[in-house]
């Protein structure tokens, strides 16, 4: 994979790109706050005419006035902060499912390289635990950063106005907490990454041990799995207990050092209301000020941490966004002429998975005429199932060409290519939903209608399926349960040949079950392979001999190299690799099967 640097911003400007489209609601939001926030700092001055005025003349009309004012500034605030956080929440629920969108379409569509080196539970956590952060800030940290930016400015000018020689005695801590933030926001920000990166190794090993369940219980290895999450759950906590002892120290520097002022300006005030120097009114809503500087301070001094935590989070997503598949579609497409022929052809083909490995295929040259049905055989680890990965080009050759009715693929765009390829893989991938939205997961050209269960069943049917199909419960609304569990492996491998029959593509490309089955899904699945290789181009990874037998041609392949072709009876003769792979592998394939 590719990694595009882009403009040179940082990650949390690139997330606040994305709020333009929702400038209009985020400026109404905004105004809500402004007018919320000075409201707030209009609340000391009240205070202050009550004390000077109401209290100290007696004046209980003065004071009902007071009083209903304060009633009437907190339900417009209140009314005011319900806007507010209504916009705010809604506007940065859209900006983040837009951006897990976004996230979600650049990783499903890279290529599967990248799935080989990334872990599933990772790329999970990126999607939510990383988003999730990045919602907080939008849906609340922005607003109160502003609103703490607010009364933090405001509160400065109003304590400098009611009695400047206090104000510097209330400022004299804004140096030692701004320092504090620096250094402890960058002991925050790595803390905070390396406990995110914790959590997505969690969560790659639960995913892991969960999509291999069976295997993980028929061996009894639960207790393995479980001592392997819960290490990564140990390294989790101990991250997670250094950042909270980051920020334990943090908050604890600040809470001293901010009520400390409060205490020095209520000492210093309260001598000169004792002086006569300063009304009781007047050191009240200093002190309010104060105190809502001080809480600005320390409140945007906490701010700085979480955004600390946010950029990390970010870089992180939108590294995975920039990143751009290996195989791309070429500039400028050639078309595939219609009816397709299918002619395929590899020619002096070379690949190596990356530059840093040996190359695992060399000088494969190899020709499948219209409608021409070819084994690949060989011994395991020889280069078959690259070979067949290079069709449709989950990767590109390292050398050589890959043509296609005599177009190199790497000319085509992936969609026009892949339409026209029908694969079968070894393990049928059958996704949770129901029996039709399996069948029909092959997807149509989007100016044609959906599939109707019509052309399903008759695809169903085509493939065997619909025997088994039509007696579960909702037949074709069955739940199949994730990756098909509740079917059996025949079941699964004719619900994957019912889809490529949907498909109805020119080319298959067949990966045989290894698995064995019983005798009659065995039948059942031979006989549906045998009508959807009719008429097609084919090329088949066959580890069966009845399958190699229903080839016209076989192609033997040995440590990525062609090293025999032929039929059947020729290379039994030639006492070679395909000889003793008939001895060994398909003989013994047969006889299972035939015990079965």
């Amino acid at each position: 994979m590719t990694r595009v640097s882009g403009r040179e911003s940082t990650p949390l400007s690139r997330l606040l790109s994305r709020i333009k489209p929702h400038r209009s609601t985020l400026a109404i939001a905004g105004f809500c706050l402004l007018l919320s926030g000075s409201i707030a700092l209009a609340f000391p001055q009240v205070v202050r005419r009550l004390l000077d005025s109401a209290f100290i003349s007696g004046d209980s009309a003065a004071l009902n006035r007071i009083a209903l004012i304060l009633i009437g500034m907190f339900a417009v605030q209140a009314a005011l902060n319900f806007t507010q956080v209504y916009l705010l929440t809604s506007t940065a629920e859209k900006i983040i499912a837009k951006l897990r969108r976004d996230l979600f379409e650049s990783l499903i569509n890279l290529s599967p390289g990248f799935f080989t080196d990334a872990r599933t539970g990772e790329l999970t956590s990126r999607l939510s635990a990383d988003t999730a952060v990045l919602q907080t800030v939008l849906s609340s940290n922005l607003s109160e950063f502003t609103r703490q930016a607010l009364f933090l400015i405001g509160g400065i000018v109003l304590l400098t106005l009611t009695h400047p020689a206090l104000t510097t005695t209330t400022l004299a801590v804004v140096p030692v907490v701004v320092g504090a933030s620096v250094v402890f926001g960058r002991m925050l920000r790595k803390a905070s990454a390396g406990v995110q990166d914790r959590v997505a190794e969690a969560m790659g090993t639960a995913e892991e041990a969960f999509s291999q369940i069976r295997t993980v219980q028929s061996f009894t290895r639960e207790q393995t799995e479980i001592a392997r999450y819960s290490s990564h759950l140990d390294e989790v906590i101990g991250a997670a207990l250094r950042r909270a002892w980051i920020r334990a120290a943090f908050f604890g520097i600040l809470t001293f050092f901010g009520f400390g002022s409060v205490v020095v300006v209520l000492w210093q005030g309260g001598r000169m209301v004792l002086a006569g120097t300063l009304t009781a009114g007047a050191l009240v809503s200093f002190l309010l000020y104060a105190m809502y500087v001080a809480g600005a301070v320390g409140s945007l001094a906490s701010l700085f941490g979480a955004y600390q935590e946010a950029v990390g989070a970010a870089k992180r997503v939108f590294e995975l966004l920039e990143t751009k598949p290996t195989v791309q579609d070429p500039v400028a497409p050639q078309s595939l002429s219609s009816p397709i022929r299918a002619a395929l052809n590899l020619r002096n083909v070379g690949f190596k998975y990356s530059e840093s490995l040996p190359e695992v295929l060399h000088d494969i040259s190899l020709s499948i005429a219209p409608g021409e049905v070819v084994a690949l055989v060989g011994p395991s680890g020889a280069g078959k199932t690259t070979i067949a990965s290079l069709i449709p080009r989950f990767w590109d050759v390292t050398s050589g060409q890959i043509t296609l009715d005599g177009i190199d693929i790497r000319h085509l765009s992936l969609r026009d290519l892949r339409s026209s390829i029908g694969i079968v893989p070894q393990e049928p991938a059958l996704f949770s939903g129901t029996v039709r939205e399996n069948i029909a997961f092959v997807g149509r050209n989007p100016e044609l209608p959906e599939f109707s269960d019509a052309e399903i069943i008759a695809a169903a049917r085509a493939a065997h399926a619909w025997e088994f199909i039509e007696r579960l419960p909702q037949k074709l609304d069955t739940k199949v349960g994730e990756r098909g569990v509740k079917l059996s492996g025949g079941q699964r491998q004719r619900i994957a040949i019912a889809r490529v029959f949907l498909k109805d593509p020119a080319l298959v490309v067949l990966d045989e079950a290894t698995s064995s089955l019983d005798s009659e899904s065995e039948r059942l699945v031979e006989s549906a392979m045998e009508d959807l290789l009719r008429g097609r181009s084919t090329l088949i990874i066959a580890h069966r001999l009845s399958t190699v037998l229903r080839a016209d041609r076989v192609v033997v392949i040995d440590h990525g190299r062609i090293v025999e072709e032929g039929t059947h009876a020729s290379l039994v003769q030639r006492e070679g690799v395909y000889s003793r792979l008939y001895r060994g592998q398909f003989r013994a394939n047969e006889e299972n099967t035939k015990t079965l």
